[in-house]
């Protein structure tokens, strides 16, 4: 299990990359030495309050954001007994959060039932290209993304990036029971 000090330079180190920033470029915008900055990504120091604060500021979070992120590793094992079921009974709509989003991963995954018949939309993302892979386990499920609509099976799975309203529709006879895995652009 890494260190905080280790876990917070990983953090830095993703956060610059995910904005396509070059250490010259960070250490342009914080008033930071290029050196200093790859020291730190590399847990070789740690940082200090101010340097943090800089940092903070260059991209866009607070301190204890950033902190929370890399507070504690996310459990590795989700036990069953510890998902959160969540139940739309007027809509016919099961959802247990098996592996449950942490600001530490990117991905997680849901499981969801539909009694036949139910119908739900979305009018869109929760995050604009979101990436959904959606395996039906039993039954089947009509998924409309993207302009398209998808008749998926047991066993198959349907992969896209999510960028406008959606919609899932058991047709039945039977219930449909399938896993979105999700992850975060």
């Amino acid at each position: 299990m890494k260190s905080l000090d280790g876990r917070l330079a990983g953090r830095l180190s993703e956060l610059r990359v995910e904005r396509g920033w070059s250490l010259d470029e960070l250490a342009r915008r914080t008033d930071v030495s290029r050196s200093t900055l790859s020291r730190l990504e590399r847990a070789e120091i740690s940082p200090t309050a101010a340097l943090l604060g800089s940092l903070c500021a260059a991209y866009g979070l607070t301190m204890s954001r950033l902190l929370a992120e890399v507070e504690a590793e996310p459990p590795q094992l989700v036990r069953a007994e510890r998902q959160l079921v969540w139940r739309d009974e007027e809509s016919g709509f099961t959802r247990r959060s098996v592996s449950p989003p942490h600001p530490g991963l990117r991905g997680e995954i849901v499981e969801g039932v539909l009694r036949p018949g139910a119908d739900i939309s979305y009018e869109g993302p929760p995050v604009p290209g979101i990436e959904q892979h959606i395996w039906v386990l039993d039954g089947a499920l009509e998924v409309t993304a993207g302009g398209g609509v998808h008749e998926i099976r047991a066993g198959d799975c349907l992969r896209f990036r999510l960028w406008g309203a959606s919609r899932f529709h058991c047709p039945g006879p039977v219930p449909v029971r399938y896993a979105v895995m999700v992850v975060l652009p």
